[in-house]
């Protein structure tokens, strides 16, 4: 679950880009009252992990599904809403931030899939 303020910019970035990666189900949401897709209990529930890109997301996810959590990881990547949609430096930085939170089979399809050059 990816979650960030508006769901219009980084967290359908994410949800785009890991979308393709194998055994990763993932959706995307905001917490802002006027999100494209506001985040619910029902997400916070499916959710394994949930990926919010700035500490005052990771706040309000406490604070407002405390009782959906149950001990899932919340893991901020503190990652500025100075991006557009699918910007190429947020791919890379979403990339890069996000792989050590996957597990290592994961890891080695994110290396396999890297363009030569990169």
């Amino acid at each position: 679950m990816s979650v960030c303020s508006a769901n219009r910019l980084r967290s359908p970035t994410a949800e785009h880009v890991f979308a393709s990666w194998p055994a990763i189900k993932v959706d995307s949401a905001g917490k802002n009252h006027d999100a494209c897709n506001p985040l619910t209990a029902e997400q916070v529930e499916w959710s394994d992990v949930i990926v919010v890109m700035a500490k005052t997301h990771k706040n309000k996810v406490q604070q407002h599904y405390r009782k959906w959590l149950n001990g899932k990881r919340v893991v901020c990547l503190d990652i500025p809403d100075e991006y557009e949609f699918m910007d190429e430096q947020l791919v890379r930085l979403l990339q890069a931030k996000m792989r050590r939170f996957l597990p290592m089979t994961l890891k080695a399809h994110f290396v396999d899939s890297k363009k030569p050059g990169d």
